[in-house]
């Protein structure tokens, strides 16, 4: 998450250029999630080969990889989820100054809302389902 000075340069020209390179967690990331990817793949690829050589047939064979592949790729991108950290709420200057009134369908609980981060924001989820957009007379003016 901090920036470094590249170092793949000649030694005696590395001086000159001073610009720093960005360097983001989303691009680590990526390269990391490549490098399982393919280790995955070469795990799955090994094992095949390794059944085929125990005596089953190719087709067996073939659609457990296929299944294995897919659930360790599924599993691997829940456990991923639990592991990547919440997000920063945005900066207060980025929060948007909004008059919305929701009320909840089921049990008619109101709700003011006056600050969002878009100016229509997702309506609020209340008894388990969305509340309603409701305008008054005042909020048309």
């Amino acid at each position: 998450m901090s920036d470094f000075e590249p170092a793949t340069d000649l030694p005696e020209r590395i001086d000159q250029d001073d610009t720093p390179i960005a360097s983001t967690a989303r691009s680590r990331d990526e390269g990391i999630q490549r490098r399982r990817h393919r280790i995955l793949g070469i795990v799955v690829a090994a094992i095949a080969v390794a059944l085929l050589l125990t005596g089953f047939t190719p087709w067996r064979v073939a659609v457990s990889a296929l299944a294995m592949y897919v659930f360790l790729r599924l599993g691997f991108a829940v456990l991923g989820a639990f592991a990547r950290p919440v997000p920063e709420a945005p900066p207060a200057g980025e929060l948007r100054r909004v008059k919305l009134k929701y009320r909840c369908n089921i049990c008619g609980t109101e709700l003011r809302m006056t600050l969002a981060n878009d100016e229509v924001p997702e309506a609020p989820r209340h008894c388990t389902e969305a509340m309603e957009l409701t305008a008054t007379q005042d909020d048309a003016l």
